[in-house]
């Protein structure tokens, strides 16, 4: 194998690596996004309040 072919290989290996570091810091960044969304989204939505009398027995009867 040439050199030159051994220092392409590496500089082609190397903007590889780059592109796949810069594709992954994109993909955290968009995932903290929807993140931060479906926070908002989930705080917005009104709690349910039951009235005292539900939920404390069960019917066992068949």
């Amino acid at each position: 194998m040439d050199i030159a072919n051994v220092s392409s290989l590496s500089t082609a290996l190397s903007q590889a690596k780059s592109g796949d570091v810069a594709g992954t810091l994109i993909l955290k960044k968009a995932l903290d996004i929807q993140e931060q969304f479906l926070v908002q989204l989930l705080e917005g939505i009104p709690q349910a309040v039951n009235p005292p009398h539900l939920g404390n027995s069960i019917d066992v009867k068949m």
